[in-house]
């Protein structure tokens, strides 16, 4: 792992790696829900006439609902549709999505993990293309010991969604105005490693989907793990390497 923390560095150009917290993606990191999301918007966009496969939700995974909905309206019919409608059409993913039982569980590790990272005295925040206000709610249930509402990014929280570094730049801003190596970036799709990657943060991939793990390096990937709970697991060990790395904050105020 110091390998991944010095090619960080040398990327970067910043003299030290001191995180004070980390920023995780929601949907495939928290929970294992991308199953469920699939299948929702095969079901919605088919009711609008469009095609979307499991492989199209994945590929397009973390970025806002309207603008996945606005690239395959342009790419299907070559129209550009309003916000307002491509909302509409998300309501109905979203509906369909909520209607779905059980809900989706917590990711497995992810409990283990939040508490050694609580441990550790670094703050927890979440970056998520949702705007779902269930879904916040939800978070503030499973993961109220450890976040706070005014710590979490949604889709509307920016103008520009995931593969924009906006997103995390803005997680970073709600967690006190932190600078990105002060920051650890959990994410498990290509969107959304990129967006990070932009935002300058060092960014962990966990694969828990169907991609290879060459489609989350190849965008930028510091670091990946095969699953959450292997994570979970070598926190201490990367948390450790990043503390034991010597500081030169004068090449990076």
């Amino acid at each position: 792992m110091v390998d991944e923390i010095r090619n960080y560095l040398s990327r970067t150009g910043y003299g030290s790696l001191r995180p004070r917290a980390v920023l995780f993606d929601m949907d495939g990191v928290l929970y294992d829900s991308m199953p469920r999301h699939a299948v929702a918007w095969q079901q919605s966009m088919a009711h609008f006439g469009l095609t979307m496969t499991a492989a199209d939700a994945y590929a397009t995974e973390g970025a806002r609902g309207i603008d996945t909905v606005r690239n395959l309206v342009r790419k299907e019919r070559g129209e550009d549709i309003s916000l307002e409608e491509a909302q509409m059409m998300y309501d109905l993913k979203s509906e369909i999505f909520h209607a779905m039982t059980p809900p989706a569980p917590i990711m497995p590790g992810i409990p283990e993990l939040m508490a050694q990272i609580h441990e550790c005295g670094l703050s927890i925040g979440i970056v998520t293309g949702s705007g779902q206000r269930p879904l916040i709610a939800r978070l503030m249930n499973d993961f109220g010991d450890y976040l706070t509402e005014n710590h979490i990014v949604t889709a509307y929280d920016v103008e520009h969604g995931k593969p924009a570094p906006d997103p995390y730049l803005m997680g970073l801003e709600k967690m006190g105005d932190l600078k990105p190596w002060e920051a650890l970036v959990v994410e498990n799709a290509p969107l959304g490693v990129a967006a990070a990657v932009a935002a300058r943060c060092f960014t962990i991939a966990v694969n828990t989907g169907p991609l290879p793990d060459e489609v989350l390096l190849s965008q930028g990937a510091d670091i990946i793990f095969p699953t959450m709970p292997a994570f979970s697991n070598r926190w201490n060990e990367l948390y450790n390497n990043i503390k034991s790395q010597p500081s030169n904050l004068n090449s990076q105020l």
